[in-house]
């Protein structure tokens, strides 16, 4: 599953896809077909900009999809989600997806995976915050002994 969530799309393949899709485009019209392979291109790049793109995408896709479309519809969003570390979405998305599939492994995984992230984030801000206020407190009983020895 981390192989998924960090794979990075090779430029040869962004572009072929993304040409693609702008002849169909051009043309009057993209299949659902060539828009979902363009947004998962989209998501695995290394710039945040295609993957911003690749979630408009599957996010239009969605309801026009039947049930398995969706569902790789709405797991590639928790991933894009999860790559823009915004992980409150990705975490909706795939607990929707569980709701209808308790048991797919992939979900399974990616879920444990974005709660693993979303505590790793919330400990080091926690530290963050930690180190500000114990800084603040330093620096505050530095202006107190300062104080006091100019009163002496």
């Amino acid at each position: 599953m981390e192989s998924v969530l960090s794979e990075v799309v090779a430029l040869e393949d962004l572009q072929r896809f993304e040409k693609k899709f702008n002849a169909e485009l051009n043309a009057g019209g993209v299949s659902k077909g060539t828009k979902f392979e363009y947004a998962w291109c989209l998501v695995r790049s290394k710039y945040n900009e295609d993957i911003k793109r690749g979630v408009v995408l599957l996010e239009d896709l969605l309801p026009k999809g039947n049930k398995d479309e969706q569902r790789d519809y709405v797991f590639y969003l928790a991933v894009a989600n999860y790559r823009l570390k915004e992980y409150e979405k990705a975490l909706k998305y795939i607990r929707g997806l569980l709701k209808t599939e308790p048991t797919n492994t992939q979900a399974l995984e990616l879920e444990k995976l974005i709660n693993k992230a979303m505590q790793k984030d919330g400990l080091v801000g926690m530290a963050i915050v930690g180190s500000v206020a114990l800084g603040v407190a330093g620096l505050a009983g530095l202006i107190g002994l300062a104080v006091s020895k100019s009163k002496s």
